[in-house]
């Protein structure tokens, strides 16, 4: 017999500063939309690499349906050097138009937004559907072809009835090295 488990609220964001908009966003504004949330560090060799140039595509692909797109820049190392002064000199050098958001300081290791979605590392990819609800949740590399498909899915569902199970969302999150590799960065 399969257990079905209850669908899970995807938590609000802790954003200490937002790039590429004109107005804070929440996930509270966004209910009714799907939201791409790429978390990233800018000196993480797997998202300069790959996921940033991923979710720009994807920003730009997507820019016609009602796909929200975020970046989420969640620092848990070499935290001088990733300040939001040197994160808009980064923005404006890769030439990224998505909005992102700077994940807030947390008390311990890992930042507030981080902590909440149980982040083990950069590139992280979340996916929430247009009831608020979170259905993938991914760490590392994801295949460009694979991200699509997930992506069209998420903008085919629709909205369910209030108080509908709708499952366990999707998530990966084993960590395999200790170190930032070519394809993605654990937070230790």
């Amino acid at each position: 017999m399969i257990e079905k488990q209850m669908a899970i609220q995807a938590p609000e964001l802790s954003v200490a500063k937002w790039f590429n908009v004109d107005a804070p966003l929440s996930l509270e504004q966004l209910h009714g939309r799907p939201v791409f949330i790429h978390a990233f560090q800018m000196l993480c060799p797997g998202c300069v690499s790959h996921a940033i140039p991923q979710t720009q595509k994807v920003y730009e692909m997507f820019a016609k349906t009602d796909l929200a797109v975020i970046g989420l820049h969640t620092v848990f190392e070499h935290h001088d050097a990733m300040t939001p002064v040197s994160l808009e000199a980064f923005i404006h050098e890769y030439r990224l138009t998505f909005p992102i958001g700077v994940d807030t300081s947390g008390t311990g290791h890992l930042p507030v937004s981080m902590e909440r979605y149980g982040m083990c590392g950069t590139p992280t990819t979340v996916l929430i559907d247009r009831d608020g609800i979170l259905v993938s949740h991914k760490f590392g590399r994801i295949d460009d072809l694979s991200l699509g498909v997930m992506i069209a899915s998420l903008l085919a569902r629709q909205t369910t009835p209030a108080g509908t199970d709708t499952g366990s969302p999707q998530t990966d999150n084993a960590v395999d090295a200790v170190e930032c590799g070519p394809d993605a960065c654990p937070a230790t």
